[in-house]
């Protein structure tokens, strides 16, 4: 009696619900994927018959995905020609692009996520990979035909899409099979974007001196997706109670004979419930996907990771003329330090995630959130002092460069310690929307008060930049103060054990 007057309340629930929160409420539940024996059979190998499938075969391949996705940061090459092919001077309109696709790329991650969860990374891969290429394919048929509304549709919302997938297809694989290296094996696959940002800009005016603007992205759509299909088909996930210290090889098999073993051991129940000793996620081992999403701790999170990118991203955009501007140094010698911070940007990503392996996620941003307070609370004195502190500035802008790389690195490992590797696709998705408000409301907050500080005053006026530095500086405080109130891991717990018995306290 009781049962049916319960199964009754969820029918009358589930009728009186609108029909988009069920659908938004569906799609937002994840679940462990399931796999028929065929398929572990078949994932067993990398080369049927030939090569057997090793865990580490997916480091490369994750390196190579966001490496094409980096080129999205190269946009800016593209600015002057496109405005001068479609209007015949520069008229700023090519640079909205980049703004479309990188907000296209965080609602793709947020709405993707748990589809990526479902369907695996090697679909969502390929399906990027094909979205970017199409997106690349259809800027090239906008340029012959001198549209830029093609332009916007093309690169913009297709291109941006596509990217949006294919950065957190790798990362959600690599937190699955890493679970005793998270911060490493997140901080070389998002590496690669940086580095993807670093070549392509190369690549591309190269392309565009011999072959056309029109053909480069034709070539390079092309060329993209035949490295991302290729990387995808890499990309598999691991068995449930994966241990990377078993004796088993990398998918839970035996390497003499992995079709037999890998379908005994998705067939064993204690091996499914096992959680791997390695495992560092908080203290609620079974977060629900919405319980995740709408946790304190998640909602802490994304405020710090905004925090953390923000000033990171709009420097980036700016490097090059407070450079030229503020010290007045030439413009060959400006991109020569971006080109270093790149650089950097890149290496944060790798020795960030590496040291959060070691001190905790938690405390690898309280670094990261602390240097740019100290940068920016500072930043007056170092603008204003003219050549005598043109070398510090350079160093606290890689520093900055580094922390913005960091906290990219090692947002992944620290959402897979806290809600559980099979709700990073949507967690890392979501919190992703944070680069793209950032990109897109910093920059133009940026802009306004720029342009509003700049009147009647000379170029080479810190004030402009200096007075938004401030509003920027309160939010990095507001993102410091939220971090403290997110619950440390049990990594960040070993950490604190630590420095107490350093100080002699229990």
């Amino acid at each position: 009696m009781t049962s049916s007057r319960n199964e009754q309340e969820l029918k009358t629930s589930a009728s009186t619900t609108p029909f988009i929160i069920r659908l938004i409420q569906n799609h937002y539940t994840a679940a462990p994927p399931t796999k028929t024996p065929e398929q572990i059979s078949r994932e067993s190998w990398l080369l049927p018959g030939v090569i057997s499938f090793n865990r580490w075969y997916c480091m490369p391949a994750a390196f190579i995905i966001q490496f094409c996705c980096g080129s999205l940061y190269s946009w800016s090459v593209f600015n002057k020609p496109i405005d001068t092919l479609i209007y015949g001077s520069i008229v700023n309109m090519a640079p909205i692009t980049f703004y479309i696709a990188v907000g296209l790329l965080g609602l793709s991650a947020a709405i993707m996520g748990p589809w990526l969860e479902r369907e695996g990374p090697k679909t969502a891969s390929i399906l990027g990979g094909f979205l970017f290429c199409s997106g690349n394919l259809i800027t090239a048929l906008a340029l012959y035909l001198k549209q830029m509304w093609l332009i916007y549709l093309g690169y913009g919302v297709v291109a941006g899409y596509g990217i949006g997938i294919c950065y957190i297809s790798p990362v959600s694989a690599l937190q699955k099979w890493f679970p005793d290296h998270r911060g490493l094996a997140s901080g070389i696959a998002v590496s690669g974007f940086g580095a993807g940002a670093i070549v392509s800009a190369k690549l591309e005016v190269a392309l565009i001196q011999h072959t056309g603007l029109p053909s480069t992205f034709l070539i390079m759509g092309l060329g993209y997706f035949v490295f991302i299909f290729v990387s995808g088909l890499v990309l598999r996930t691991p068995l449930p109670g994966f241990s990377p210290a078993s004796s088993l090889n990398d998918l839970g098999s035996d390497s003499e004979n992995p079709q037999v073993e890998m379908v005994k051991v998705a067939e064993d129940d204690d091996c499914a419930k096992k959680i791997n000793k390695h495992d560092n996620s908080d203290e609620k081992k079974e977060w629900t996907l919405l319980e995740a999403l709408v946790s304190t701790d998640f909602r802490l999170m994304y405020v710090m990771f905004f925090s953390n990118i923000l000033f990171g991203l709009v420097a980036i955009s700016r490097l090059s003329n407070m450079i030229t501007d503020i010290f007045e140094k030439s413009a060959e010698h400006a991109s020569t330090v971006v080109a270093i911070n790149g650089g950097f940007n890149l290496s944060g990503r790798i020795f960030f995630s590496l040291l959060s392996d070691y001190i905790g996620r938690k405390n690898a941003y309280v670094v990261m959130l602390t240097c740019q307070l100290i940068i920016l609370a500072s930043f007056y004195f170092i603008t204003t002092g003219g050549s005598t502190t043109y070398w510090l500035f350079l160093m606290c802008m890689w520093i900055i460069a580094s922390c913005y790389g960091g906290g990219f690195g090692s947002i992944p490992a620290f959402l897979t310690d806290k809600f559980g590797q099979y709700n990073i696709g949507a967690c890392h998705g979501v919190i992703l929307t944070a680069w793209s408000f950032a990109g897109i409301v910093g920059g133009i907050v940026f802009t306004t008060v720029f342009k509003a500080a700049s009147q009647d005053r000379p170029i080479e006026d810190p004030f402009p930049y200096n007075v938004n530095v401030w509003w920027m500086l309160g939010i990095v405080v507001v993102g410091w103060s939220a971090l403290f109130f997110v619950k440390p891991t049990e990594r960040d717990r070993r950490v604190y054990k630590m420095i107490r018995k350093c100080f002699g306290k229990k």
